[in-house]
């Protein structure tokens, strides 16, 4: 197979370079990650709590949402995040962390009662209550979320409640408050099934953020990179090169491979193959086509070329990278 800087093959480029816009790359990002989210439980606490959380599974995401009042997070290299009423942080590697409450008060923590408020586990240490939070997690395939969740800085923090976010923004955290504390039938669905939506807002949010860094939210939100990925996001099994790429985003190739490296934390190279082996690892999973269908329709001209750069991506050749995601569904 031509390597990716050799060789433009793109008979309709600019077709899909006007057309790539109609695309929505978050979406489809995230549709690859196979992201299920779970609710786990809500924490209604005061004065002083400190939360032991240890690391996560592999493939496993906890968040925290804060519904009302305010608390710290700390992680195990001893930073501390304070996250206020509709802030949102996610630990894409599943990092050790401790849920506690703001300030270094010196009294004793209350012990912490656990029951059941109709729709959750409710963790509670007192009558009054400084903060409503909700925790969980999402479940993910690790060998689909590495394009989208490991260029995520971790942890990934976003303020949904903010003056920059939005009436719209407001009004979902709004919701999702009223939902937990209601517990009307059903309210588990509903929010369970909006924790998803979280994320998308959350995502979205940090994308417009001046203090981007390094990744595809600060790639997608560059206005001429993010031409390039679109089009590539669109036809992933084109000879894409540098100088094809460069061109759809007005750049020299120099330029752009700079500029995209600084920007994504990745080489354009790097994006390209671990973009065509999330797309091969999804039609793998969710379809029945055959190796050699899926090899040439993200651009490899034979299987064996395919194979051998899906097993250095995934541990896995693409036959048993089948089985036993079939064997995980059954």
């Amino acid at each position: 197979m031509p390597s990716i800087i050799d060789t433009l093959n793109v008979p309709n480029a600019h077709l899909i370079a006007q057309s790539s816009h109609l695309m929505d790359t978050l979406s489809r990002l995230v549709e690859l990650s196979r992201l299920q989210p779970t609710l786990d439980i809500r924490c209604r606490l005061e004065g002083v709590f400190h939360i032991d959380h240890e690391p996560a599974q592999e493939g496993v995401l906890p968040f925290h949402l804060v519904l009302d009042g305010s608390c710290t997070i700390q992680l195990r290299s001893g930073r501390q995040i304070v996250l206020k009423a509709g802030d949102f942080l996610l630990l894409p590697r599943g990092s050790a962390h401790i849920l506690k409450n703001l300030g270094d008060a010196d009294e004793p923590a209350a012990p912490l009662i656990l029951s059941y408020d109709g729709m959750l586990p409710l963790r509670q240490n007192g009558g009054a209550v400084d903060v409503d939070l909700l925790c969980g997690h999402f479940k993910c395939a690790p060998e689909s979320s590495a394009l989208l969740l490991d260029s995520l800085p971790d942890p990934f923090h976003a303020s949904l409640a903010s003056v920059q976010s939005g009436d719209m923004l407001k009004s979902f955290v709004h919701l999702l408050r009223q939902e937990t504390m209601l517990g009307l039938p059903g309210a588990l669905v509903i929010v369970t099934g909006m924790c998803l939506a979280l994320l998308i807002l959350a995502l979205r949010t940090r994308n417009t953020a001046p203090d981007r860094t390094p990744g595809l939210l600060a790639l997608l939100a560059d206005p001429r990179l993010s031409k390039s990925i679109r089009a590539v996001m669109t036809a992933p099994g084109n000879r894409w090169t540098i100088e094809g790429l460069a061109n759809l985003s007005a750049m020299s190739r120099a330029t752009y491979a700079r500029q995209f490296t600084a920007c994504a934390g990745m080489t354009i190279g790097d994006f390209l193959t671990s973009l065509r082996m999330s797309v091969a690892s999804d039609l793998l999973r969710g379809t029945t086509r055959s190796i050699a269908d899926i090899a040439a329709e993200i651009g490899y001209e034979s299987e064996a070329a395919f194979g051998k750069t899906f097993k250095a991506k995934n541990g896995l050749t693409p036959a048993k990278f089948r089985q036993r995601s079939s064997a995980r569904n059954f």
